[in-house]
């Protein structure tokens, strides 16, 4: 099977604000995005991670071993290896000996049930966004539909723009089959879901 996901952010403690995340601690955020991602994904399944592993530490990648199935990472802002990234690219090879398997920076399109669906970790170009937005690293829509991330809890689906982070997904990978079902359904406005996942007294104190 295929999945894809997004924004995991292994490490990072603002995202648990931002990303509406039900967690107080690092480790039991950590651990929770590693039983998402293995409560649905086989070893022998392949898994597009469209950006932002960390928060921007290789430090916080260790992880991504537990995590089972290929794994291909097209990255993302956050991401050392991605080429725009301010504070200087770092090698693919760091994110490859920490357990992805390929890394993308010019995916392409995946067919998902015979209709091009383009992977990006950016959604769409908008007018008025300006280079703060990453305006010339996203995307052109030219009238065709496109999985990506970056966005966390701004919407799940937004016409033919579907975010696959953790964040609009309840802390999971989408599988093929739920992509293609939304791409059948045709452009629509979908609010993200919420966390499978609650803390318990443990993990809150």
């Amino acid at each position: 099977m295929i999945f894809l996901t997004a924004d995991l952010h292994f490490g990072d403690g603002p995202v648990i604000g931002f990303g509406r995340r039900p967690f107080r601690r690092l480790r039991h955020m950590n651990e929770a995005l590693v039983e998402g991602w293995n409560r649905v994904v086989g070893d022998g399944d392949t898994v597009f991670v469209l950006g932002d592993v960390t928060g921007g530490s290789e430090s916080d990648l260790g992880p991504v071993r537990a995590l089972a199935g290929y794994k291909v990472l097209v990255p993302g802002n956050h991401d050392r290896c991605w080429d725009g990234h301010a504070a200087g690219r770092r090698p693919d090879q760091d994110y490859l000996d920490a357990g992805f398997d390929l890394v993308l920076h010019r995916p392409g399109a995946l067919d998902v049930g015979g209709t091009p669906c383009a992977l990006s970790h950016f959604p769409y170009r908008r007018r008025g966004q300006s280079a703060r937005d990453h305006r010339a690293w996203r995307p052109f829509d030219t009238g065709g539909w496109l999985a990506h991330g970056h966005v966390h809890t701004a919407w799940r689906q937004r016409g033919r723009e579907i975010n696959v982070g953790v964040d609009a997904w309840g802390g999971r990978p989408v599988a093929y089959d739920e992509l293609a079902a939304l791409i059948a359904a045709g452009p629509h406005e979908r609010a993200p879901l919420e966390w499978r996942r609650r803390p318990t007294s443990a993990q809150a104190a």
